[in-house]
C-alpha cells in the first residue's frame, strides 16, 4: 500500500474516532465483584463494564466511567458532572430526586440486599439484631422503624472486607450487604465459604439495577433496544460473571460448594 493511501486510512480512522458520541457514566467506588469493581490503575472492571463496553461498540460511541463514592453519586448526576449513573432505581433517594425528570433503563440485573449473620444466628428473630453495619448512602429497607426506635444501632462503611471482618470479630450482629457480592467475597476472595450466611427470614429487598440519565432519554431507549436485541449475549455475560448466582432459589445466599453437594444429592434421590 503506498504512504500516501496508508496516511489517508489513518485520517480517516482518527476523524471516525473523533467524532464518535462520547459520554461519561458515573460508577460506584466500590468493591461490588462480580458487578463491579476499581482495580489497582483506576479502572472501572467486572460484568457492568463489560456489559457497556459491548453498548458502546454496537453503537459507534465511546463511553468513560467515573468512579464516585455511594454519597456522591447521585448528586453528580443531578449537577450534570456525568450523563449517566449506574447502578440507579425508579425506588432510589426518592425525597433527593423529587422534581427531576430521570429516565430508567429497563432492567439490566436483579438483586437481592439482606443481612448476612453468623451461621448459629441464622433464623433467630430479629429483635436479635441489635447492630448492623451497612454501606454509606445505603438505607437497609424494613429495619428502619427499628432504627428509629434506636433498638437498632448502625454502623457505616464502604469497605466490605471490614464489614465482614466486624460481624466475624462479632463487633457487629449483621452486615447488609448484596447477597451475591458478600458469597462471592467469602466463597472466592476471604476464602471463607459458610462464615457468614444469607438470614432469608429477616428482612431483605429484591429489586433490579438500572441505567438512569437526566440529559439523554433517548440513549436510555436505545439501551434499552439493545439490551433486547443482545439478550442472548447480555445472558452469557451474566452466567459468566454469576451476578444473578442462585437469586430466587432455595439456594440463594449458600456458598457454592454446598450447593452443588445439596444438587447432587437431589439428582441421586430422583434416580433411585
Amino acid at each position: 500500500m503506498k504512504p500516501t493511501r496508508v496516511c489517508s486510512l489513518l485520517a480517516v480512522l482518527l476523524a471516525t474516532d473523533a467524532s464518535a458520541e462520547s459520554y461519561v457514566i458515573g460508577v460506584e467506588d466500590l468493591a461490588f465483584t462480580p458487578h463491579y469493581s476499581i482495580d489497582a490503575q483506576g479502572q472501572y472492571q467486572g460484568f457492568a463494564r463489560e456489559l457497556f463496553d459491548l453498548f458502546a461498540a454496537q453503537n459507534g460511541m465511546q463511553l468513560s466511567y467515573k468512579p464516585l463514592s455511594v454519597e456522591r453519586l447521585l448528586p453528580a448526576l443531578l449537577q450534570g458532572e456525568v450523563d449517566f449513573k449506574y447502578p440507579d432505581s425508579g425506588n432510589w433517594s426518592l425525597s433527593q430526586k423529587a422534581g427531576k425528570n430521570l429516565n430508567y433503563s429497563q432492567a439490566v440485573v436483579s438483586y437481592v440486599d439482606g443481612v448476612l449473620v453468623a451461621p448459629q444466628y441464622q433464623g433467630q428473630p430479629i429483635e436479635r439484631l441489635k447492630r448492623l453495619t451497612i454501606v454509606n448512602g445505603w438505607t437497609p429497607r424494613g429495619y428502619q422503624e427499628r432504627i428509629d426506635a434506636q433498638q437498632i444501632r448502625l454502623a457505616h462503611s464502604d469497605d466490605l472486607r471490614q464489614m465482614i471482618h466486624q460481624a466475624l470479630k462479632k463487633q457487629t450482629d449483621g452486615v447488609y450487604f448484596n447477597v451475591v457480592v458478600a458469597t462471592h467475597y467469602l466463597d472466592n476472595i476471604r476464602a471463607r465459604p459458610g462464615a457468614l450466611v444469607f438470614d432469608p427470614k429477616l428482612p431483605h429487598t429484591q429489586g433490579s439495577f438500572h441505567l438512569s440519565s437526566l440529559k439523554h432519554p433517548e440513549l436510555i431507549q436505545r439501551f434499552d433496544r439493545f439490551l433486547v436485541e443482545q439478550q442472548a449475549a447480555v445472558d452469557g455475560l451474566k452466567s459468566k460473571y454469576r451476578v444473578e448466582a442462585n437469586l430466587g432459589s432455595e439456594f440463594m445466599g449458600m456458598e457454592q460448594w454446598k450447593v452443588d453437594f445439596l444438587k447432587r444429592q437431589k439428582a441421586k434421590a430422583v434416580a433411585n
